[in-house]
């Protein structure tokens, strides 16, 4: 990887490799979407399928050089690294067992990694992974993409400054109707199958969702939590539902639910947050407004774009208010300000950025470790380390 500080002052797009996102796979598109929307990166090499058929096939199809289509990731992470021209960053978005040795090849060669949650599909890959990016000079981003959403920045600022005083209660809640019965698709059959997605279904795939916003808009950390999953859909190896009690250092409690069972819910994730002195509420399906509302007063909606919304979040926000931005642009944000972070690092300098992390990801995992040791449990109370 080049990282000659006079290169990283030019204007010019990040070169970008792809691990999986290749034919039929959904998440690798959302995620090149996202990484041209500002014109911040290019995307030059990809080994996009496990399948060196399809890699080639998807490779050609998105106008990669032939010279620059991978069979594998390994292969990859080896030869980019060489290139004077090669890859600046490498967005890993695969299913979950591939994260750990996928990241760890390119870490090891100081390329930057930009991984799709969760981290990994176990703690053990989760804390070796977390070590190879504390040994190496690259970068490492984690996409929660709700994140990057402009009323959840806001969330986040409202608590920050103190309007909702101290917390001492947030529900979160992201239930989808999708797995109500067995499918046998792609995206369903490596979700459900515990050797690739780990041993969390619902509470991997969007419960690390919820935990993950919980505790970015609260600035809280969790202590420990009591989980029960369930299994409803017969045969199926995963949990598709479940319910967590969550104890915070600061006093505070928390309730989670995530479900993949529960009709009439598409992508339903809503937060609520309940302080001292108010409490808010967003929903992710209509994600330009927030409600703020301080004790004994009337609600207040905040909406993006509009007059009160922060300044200090122009940047994430792009069109009129009224035209409707959520999902991709939140991603979008999220590849920006890494963008951003890379181009400092390449010249000696750091920026200030709320884009997850390696911390963020080890904390998500930990979730869902403790989430199915305690439901093993009967619902036993488990502390996260």
């Amino acid at each position: 990887m080049t990282t000659d500080a006079t290169e990283a002052r030019v204007d010019r797009p990040i070169r970008l490799g792809m691990v999986g996102g290749g034919k039929d796979a959904f998440i690798g598109a959302v995620h090149r979407i996202a990484a041209r929307l500002d014109g911040r990166y290019e995307l030059v090499a990809g080994a996009l399928s496990s399948s060196p058929e399809k890699a080639q096939e998807s490779g050609r199809a998105l106008g990669l050089k032939d010279d620059r289509i991978y069979d594998s990731f390994e292969e990859m992470a080896k030869r980019e690294a060489r290139l004077k021209d090669g890859i600046e960053a490498v967005a890993i978005v695969t299913p979950n067992h591939v994260h750990y040795p996928a990241a760890k090849a390119f870490l090891k060669r100081n390329i930057h990694v930009i991984c799709d949650k969760p981290l990994t599909s176990t703690l053990a890959d989760a804390e070796k992974l977390a070590k190879a990016a504390e040994a190496s000079e690259a970068l490492f981003f984690l996409t929660h993409n709700y994140t990057g959403y402009p009323m959840i920045r806001q969330a986040r600022q409202l608590v920050e400054e103190g309007a909702l005083g101290k917390i001492r209660v947030i529900q979160v809640e992201y239930p989808q109707d999708w797995l109500t019965v067995e499918q046998h698709n792609k995206q369903a059959e490596w979700r459900t199958d515990p050797a690739r997605s780990g041993l969390g279904g619902s509470v991997g795939d969007i419960g690390t969702h919820a935990y993950n916003l919980a505790c970015f808009v609260t600035g809280l950390t969790a202590s420990s939590l009591a989980a029960d999953l369930q299994s409803f859909v017969p045969g199926r190896q995963v949990d598709d539902n479940g319910h967590v009690m969550l104890r915070f250092d600061s006093g505070a409690r928390g309730l989670l639910w995530c479900s993949q069972v529960a009709p009439g819910n598409e992508n339903n994730l809503k937060l609520r947050v309940y302080g001292e002195k108010g409490g808010l509420e967003w929903h992710q399906e209509n994600p330009n407004s927030l409600s703020f509302t301080p004790f004994g007063e009337a609600a207040r909606i905040i909406t993006r774009g509009g007059a009160g919304m922060s300044a200090s979040l122009a940047s994430t926000t792009r069109i009129p208010p009224g035209h409707p931005e959520g999902y991709l642009e939140g991603f979008a944000n999220l590849y920006t300000e890494a963008a951003d972070q890379i181009r400092a690092h390449q010249a000696g300098k750091q920026v200030a950025s709320l884009v997850p992390g390696i911390e963020e990801g080890l904390s998500g995992v930990r979730f869902i470790d403790a989430c199915v040791r305690s439901s093993a449990k009967n619902a036993a109370w488990m502390q996260l380390e």
